[in-house]
């Protein structure tokens, strides 16, 4: 009876240990997001027009709440979503991100789209900057990646795929992207991770469908999106965010598009200058309404 009851007060110590250690680290801090006509900047050359976006902010790593001006902090994680990237932009995500290091099979990509057709040109580097052309159809896998399966394809000028077929060479046969993150191949098919092809801040989200409109390329993550009202804004609420040199509890921050005729053209690692361009408000409830310039426009001001 006795060893009964010690072993039942050592599980119950251990359990108590258990749960002070649970409580001993808390839940990520979680910001949720809306995003309305937003044209979002990862680079100079890299941005996506944000149609309509919800989700949530999460700290990554060390970071205990999400800090605004650091966005390795954070992950954009999007439950949904519509935005659009031009051709233009994704041969810049591809030349400046993806296949940036000296090494990567693939340099100087264009893209440009007929149709739902992708005209894709640019250098083998890994077979001695070999110039090819490659046309392929644009679709979605069930695992939400983007899937450029090939239908013709040119090197040197000189048409290959014909010749590939009768030796049984495929497109994963002739560029390795084993030491490319967000990108492989499989067979006749280059296949794209949507959450890891674009710089930081880190997205998370399931992209459900895609499709070519002209020269734009328009994706949407998750399911139906929550009606907003109308405007080019931002909100942030709930959580712990930092924002320059305030840290707010129960955030309540809205960054607000002062000319909304066109999208809110947004630059985070330039927002500061699109902060002293523009002017804050306080609400009674010490919520932040913020007022930006557009970042094209911050030359015009100047």
């Amino acid at each position: 009876m006795r060893k009964r009851m010690v072993v039942a007060a050592a599980a119950l110590l251990l359990a108590t240990c258990a749960l002070a250690q649970s409580r001993g680290k808390p839940e990520p801090q979680r910001v949720a997001v809306t995003m309305r006509n937003i044209r979002y900047h990862y680079t100079g050359n890299i941005a996506v027009h944000i149609f309509e976006l919800s989700g949530w902010l999460t700290p990554t790593g060390e970071h205990a709440f999400p800090i605004f001006d650091d966005n390795r902090s954070f992950v954009l994680h999007i439950a949904a979503a519509r935005m659009a990237i031009t051709t233009d932009a994704m041969s810049n995500i591809l030349n400046d991100h993806v296949f940036a290091a000296p090494d990567a099979p693939l340099k100087k990509i264009s893209i440009t789209a007929s149709g739902n057709t992708l005209r894709i040109k640019g250098k083998l580097h890994s077979k001695g900057d070999i110039p090819f052309e490659e046309e392929g159809v644009l679709s979605l896998t069930p695992q939400g990646e983007i899937r450029i399966h090939s239908q013709k394809v040119k090197a040197a000028h000189l048409p290959v795929k014909g010749l590939m077929d009768l030796l049984g060479v495929n497109i994963s046969d002739l560029v390795s992207t084993n030491k490319v993150r967000g990108v492989r191949t499989e067979k006749d098919d280059l296949l794209l991770n949507p959450q890891e092809i674009l710089p930081l801040p880190k997205i998370e989200g399931r992209l459900t469908g895609i499709q070519v409109q002209g020269s734009i390329i328009v994706e949407h993550f998750g399911q139906q999106i929550p009606a907003m009202p109308p405007g080019n804004y931002m909100t942030y609420r709930g959580g712990r965010l930092r924002f320059g040199k305030l840290t707010m509890d129960d955030t309540d921050m809205v960054l607000i598009d002062m000319n909304p005729q066109d999208p809110f053209d947004f630059f985070l690692s330039h927002y500061k200058e699109q902060l002293v361009a523009g002017y804050t408000k306080t609400t009674p409830a010490f919520g932040l309404r913020v007022f930006m310039r557009d970042y094209n426009k911050l030359g015009k001001r100047k």
